[in-house]
Formats: structure tokens, sequence, C-alpha cells
């Protein structure tokens, strides 16, 4: 397992945040979207499985209570810096080379759509080595593959303590597939997002 004070360039040259979640991962999820600063400069993608029939105002609270816009990501849209983008109910979200969104309607993964893993493999086919991935609490193996997929690529990946995970699963089946992940504890997670800051606010100062 790597220790995150090794990966100190990975931290400053990253151009995207991707997170992925199940079963157990809303309540962590929530928190540190919330708490991302006004001037958090990366875009962030969220993948958290849920169902086309449960109508949700995730993105709305998450704009009222923290200081990004969140909305669902449109087919065609551009991705800007400093917002949040969820993967729609029902819709597998990838990335385009130009950065706009897809959505595909292709067949579940893991009985999922969105699929976590469909969404860090495409992000990682554009951002290679730029991208840091997050995978949190979830009730199936979805998101393993796609964390490893980034990993090989180059980018920073990071998985949920399952000490702290409501539901262990898929963070334990990360680990399965690779034990060179990072590891991080829920707090260690949210001081990441605001290194992540600190080291572009350095760079704008420099």
């Amino acid at each position: 397992m790597l220790k995150l004070s090794s990966c100190t360039e990975k931290i400053k040259n990253a151009e995207i945040l991707v997170l992925g979640c199940s079963a157990g991962g809303f309540n962590v999820i929530f928190e540190l979207l919330t708490n991302l600063a006004l001037n958090f400069h990366l875009p962030v993608v969220v993948v958290i499985h849920r169902s086309r029939k449960f109508k949700s105002g995730l993105e709305d609270l998450i704009t009222q209570k923290g200081n990004l816009k969140a909305k669902c990501a449109e087919h065609g849209e551009v991705m800007e810096k400093g917002k949040i983008y969820f993967a729609p109910a029902d819709y597998h979200l990838l990335i385009e080379p130009e950065g706009e969104f897809a959505l595909d309607f292709s067949e579940p993964i893991f009985y999922c759509r969105p699929s976590i893993d469909i969404t860090f493999e495409s992000i990682s086919d554009v951002y290679k080595d730029k991208v840091i991935a997050i995978l949190f609490s979830g009730a199936n193996e979805d998101g393993a593959n796609g964390l490893y997929y980034i990993e090989k690529q180059g980018g920073l990946t990071i998985v949920q303590d399952p000490e702290d995970a409501e539901v262990k699963t898929m963070p334990l089946a990360a680990l399965s597939i690779s034990n060179t992940h990072i590891i991080l504890k829920d707090k260690d997670i949210y001081e990441l997002m605001e290194s992540i800051t600190a080291f572009y606010n350095l760079d704008e100062k420099s």
C-alpha cells in the first residue's frame, strides 16, 4: 500500500476528481462535497448507484448546502472546472476526448446503470495520470476494475478504509485486485480535499 505523502506530484498535477459509491456511501460523499472549498478547482464527477424510479434532490441539496454547483451531467455538455457532475440515474456516463459528457444506455454492469467501472475507465482514457479517483462503500464489486484501470494508467487511486465503510464489499473488492491503492480513513479523505486546494493556491501564487 502506498502512502499519500509519496503522491504529492500526482495531487499537484491532477486535472479531475472522480468518486464512486453505492450502498452506505451517501453520507460520506455528501459530507465531502458540501465541504469543498469555493476555490476548489478540479471538476468533480460522481457515480452513485440509484434507480430511475427514485426521485432525488441530491444535486440541488449539495448546491444549497455547499460552495460548488452540483448537477446531473447532460449528453454533449462540456465539463467545467469547479463544478460537481453526477451520473444520471439509468445511464452510464462517459467522457469524450474533448471533455464532453456522453450518456450511454448499454447493458448494466453488476446489475447497475450507471456503472462506476465504465465512468472510471472512460475518464482514465482521457485524463491518464491526471486522475484522482476514490471508491467508497458499496454492496457489489462495481468500481473495483475501474479503479485498477486508473491505477495502471498512472492515476492516484484511493479506497475508503473498509473499517469506515458502512458496506465493505466494494472497497474490499478493489483491494483484492490491487494492494497498492491508498487506503484512507474518512477524515484523511477530507484532508486530501484541503490539500488539493492548497497545492493549487500555491501554484497560482508562484
